[in-house]
This record gives structure tokens, C-alpha cells and sequence, in this order.
């Protein structure tokens, strides 16, 4: 459970909710997103979770096993984890460099203009960061299950909820007077966040909320990208799913609001509204760093636990990631541990070396269906979770609601003997309502549906 709780709370928690929580209405964005974990996400993880353990089979080739010819669903569903490995592990590498700066009192460096994008430019020190976190997160999949992945998760998870909860507490305390004297506070931030703004707000605007929380609803539980199968495949028989998939949306729900907490309040005391606005990298790797450095000297210190729990939480979900690919590999073609392990850890040294060079030697732009500009890491990203990942969860979708029916799903997790407590929600959700905001959420990612 802490393994799966670890691959839900990821960067996609700490970078992606904060600023669409921001841009979206703050409180209705995290009413929508609350209720669609509770009904949507349930469903999804609960099915992949179940798929798993029937099969006893990675996403590789499970579903080919309750069905023989919807094998390619799993093919699908092992190529995300394969084209995320790499460009996460050199996100990781990014976040490596910053947890050093910090450690070694260089935060303020890091604050200065220019710093993040000196650095991604750079033609070696991004490849060697990358290969830092690469080898680490190779050796827990390597050690295994129990010795590697279970025992890498019972020590960084506690670590990371700790860290989690003291930054987001300080950053609730925080008080700023700008040059033109307007004092702002992090309670004040913590409001914006919370209370819903519906000002202005139309039906469009309601649904470009709803399907953003959906949306992130994929990075946040980690589903459609195999990694819940094949840890579905390890949960033993007699083990109560439900109880399982509630702690695993309790843990991963919860970690994604503190993230809010302690990045908006932060924020918006030392940069106001106009802070705000920054999203992905630009938030995590250039506003942030100069909310630290206005800190004072304590900033260098909160710089370095905040990238510690980064780090944390960055190395579980890769973990996790990796194994989904390794496991796969173990299933199909019957190699050992080591060998899996071996060839996924080249295949994503060789991608991550692409896409660190992707910022100098190979640099270019192109426009995406969505329209925004990308370079070989967007590209990655944009493939593997705007068009694959809602590709998976449709065909789970079809497969297991009209095709093999949601009995499947419902008599594996009954089997234990546990109660179904959302039995008829998850039956109208798996043949009904999830596919259809699935078709929407695609439709809307490939730029073919401009309306919403």
C-alpha cells in the first residue's frame, strides 16, 4: 500500500495540482477534483488493481490474459511507463541539483535569474544528475519487491508526509511587506486556495475545470500507465482491496492538498496573484526558489527540506515506474530480476541522454495538437499522458464494462470477502459515465474539441 501510495504522490502532485488549484477557482477545482476521486479515480484504480491481482500479470500481459485478443491494451499500457521513465528521471536529475544547492548553502544562486535555464542548457551537468537518480532509483528495482521497493517505501513515505506537513504548516505562518508597502500573508493565500471563486465563471469554464481535475486525477493516482496492474499482481488473495485502494486515495488526495498549502500561501505572501501563475518547472524551479531566497536566511533552509521532499517523492514514483517496465519484461519473455532490471535502466539511460541534450545539441520547437510549444521532453510527455494514458483507461473501460463485464472486477474483490461498499457507483462509472469523460478529456488533449 505505501509502495502504490508512493507512485500515486509524485511530482504531478507537487508542480501540477498547486497552479491548476491556482488558475481554476481554487476551492471549486478541489470540490470537482474530491469528487471525481472519489468516483472516477476509484473506479479506475480499483479495476487496475483488480486486473492485477486476478492475473497475477504485469500490464504487459494481463490483459491479454482475460482476454486473448485485447493483448495490445497491455502493450499500450507498458508503453507509458517506457516513455516517462526517462524524461522523469531527468526531471529527478533537476531536482538532485537543487536539493544539492540547497545543501550546500548555494540556494541563493539558484534563486538568481537565469540559474534553471543555464542549467538545463548545459551539456553535461543535466546528464550526470540524470544518471545520479537513474542509478538510485535501479537499485531499489533491483533489490526487488520486499528487500528493494517495500522497504525503500516504509522509510521515505513517513519521511515524506513529515516534511509535507511541517512546510505546509510554516507556510500558513508567513507574513511579506513588498516595496510599495502592501503586506500579504500566507493565511491569505491559504483563502485563495480554498474558497471557491466562481466569479465570471460559465459553463465552458466549469467543464475546462472539470476536465483539468480529471486530467490530473491520471498523474496523481498513477493509473492508466500500468503501474497499478503490476502492483495488483503482488497483493495476495485474502488481502481487502477496498481497504487498500481507500488508503492508497486518502494518502494520495491528501499529500496533493498539503502540496497546495504549502506552495500557494508561499507564493502568493512573497510574489502575489502575478506568482501564481507559473506552472510546471517554472514554478517548482524559478518561483520558488525566489520565495526561499525573500525568506532570509531561514529560506536556505526550507529550500533544502522542500527538495528533499521533492526528491522523496520523486524517487517513489520512478520506482514505481521502473517496475512497471521490469515486471512487464519478467512476464513476457521470462527474464530474470537482474536482466529486466538491466535493460530497462539502458533503455532509459539512452532516452534520458536524448532528452538532456534536447536542450542544446538537439534543441528545436514544434507546436503540439494542443497548441502549446515543445521540445523532445514535451513531446515525450504530451504522447505517453495526452494520448496513451486516456487511449488505456478507454480500452479498460470497454474491456471490462461491455466486453468481460464489471462482475470480473467486483467478484475479485469480493473474493476476500470484503464488502463492495460502491459496487453500483463503480458498475455505472466503469460502463457509462468514466468512458465518456474519457472520450471528452481525449478528444480535448488532441486539440480535436476546441469548444471546452
Amino acid at each position: 500500500m505505501l509502495a502504490a501510495a508512493g507512485s500515486a504522490v509524485g511530482l504531478g502532485n507537487i508542480w501540477r495540482f498547486p497552479y491548476l488549484a491556482a488558475r481554476d477557482g481554487g476551492g471549486l477545482y478541489l470540490v470537482l477534483y474530491l469528487v471525481l476521486a472519489l468516483t472516477f479515480g476509484f473506479t479506475l484504480l480499483t479495476t487496475e488493481i483488480a486486473i492485477g491481482r486476478k492475473t497475477k500479470q504485469s500490464p504487459l500481459t494481463a490483459y491479454a490474459k482475460l482476454k486473448s485478443n485485447w493483448g495490445f491494451l497491455g502493450v499500450l499500457a507498458c508503453l507509458v511507463p517506457v516513455i516517462i521513465m526517462p524524461y522523469y528521471c531527468v526531471i529527478g536529475g533537476w531536482v538532485v541539483k537543487y536539493f544539492l544547492a540547497y545543501l550546500t548553502g548555494s540556494g541563493g544562486a539558484a534563486a538568481a535569474d537565469g540559474y534553471f535555464t543555464g542549467f538545463i542548457t548545459g551539456e553535461w551537468q543535466p546528464i550526470v544528475f540524470m544518471a545520479i537518480f537513474l542509478f538510485v532509483v535501479a537499485y531499489v528495482v533491483f533489490r526487488g519487491v520486499n528487500k528493494g521497493i517495500e522497504s525503500f517505501s516504509k522509510v521515505l513515505m513517513p519521511l515524506l508526509l513529515v516534511l509535507v506537513v511541517g512546510i505546509a504548516v510554516f507556510s500558513l505562518t508567513l507574513r511579506y511587506t513588498d516595496e510599495t508597502g502592501t503586506v500579504r500573508t500566507g493565511m491569505e493565500g491559504f483563502s485563495i486556495y480554498v474558497i471557491p471563486n466562481l466569479e465570471g465563471m460559465t459553463l465552458k469554464g466549469f467543464f475546462t475545470v472539470l476536465l483539468d481535475a480529471m486530467g490530473q486525477l491520471f498523474f496523481s493516482l498513477s493509473v492508466a500507465m500500468g503501474i497499478m496492474v503490476a502492483y495488483g499482481s503482488y497483493v495476495k488473495d485474502d488481502t481487502n482491496l477496498i481497504r487498500s485502494i481507500n488508503q492508497i486515495e486518502l494518502f494520495d488526495t491528501a499529500v496533493a492538498f498539503l502540496a497546495g498549502v504549502m506552495i500557494i500561501p508561499a507564493v502568493y505572501a512573497f510574489m502575489g496573484r502575478e506568482g501564481m501563475a507559473a506552472s510546471g518547472p517554472s514554478l517548482m524551479f524559478v518561483s520558488l526558489p525566489k520565495v526561499f531566497e525573500a525568506m532570509g536566511q531561514i529560506g536556505n533552509l526550507v529550500g533544502g527540506l522542500f527538495f528533499a521532499m521533492v526528491l522523496f517523492a520523486a524517487l517513489t514514483s520512478a520506482v514505481s515506474v521502473m517496475e512497471a517496465v521490469v515486471a512487464s519484461l519478467m512476464d513476457k519473455f521470462h527474464m530474470t530480476r537482474t536482466k529486466a532490471a538491466a535493460v530497462e535502466t539502458v533503455i532509459a539511460a539512452g532516452a534520458g541522454l536524448i532528452v538532456c541534450l534536447g536542450y542544446n545539441k538537439l534543441y528545436f520547437e514544434i507546436k503540439l495538437p494542443n497548441g502549446a510549444s515543445a521540445q523532445i521532453l514535451d513531446i515525450m510527455d504530451y504522447i505517453s499522458n495526452n494520448a496513451l494514458m486516456p487511449l488505456v483507461a478507454i480500452g479498460t473501460c470497454l474491456l471490462i464494462g461491455w466486453i468481460l463485464k464489471p462482475s470480473v472486477v467486483v467478484d475479485e474483490v469480493e473474493k476476500s470477502g470484503c464488502r463492495f461498499g460502491r459496487k453500483t457507483l463503480y458498475v455505472v462509472m466503469i460502463r457509462y459515465i468514466a468512458p465518456v469523460l474519457l472520450v471528452v478529456l481525449l478528444l480535448k488533449s488532441l486539440g480535436i474539441l476546441t469548444v471546452i
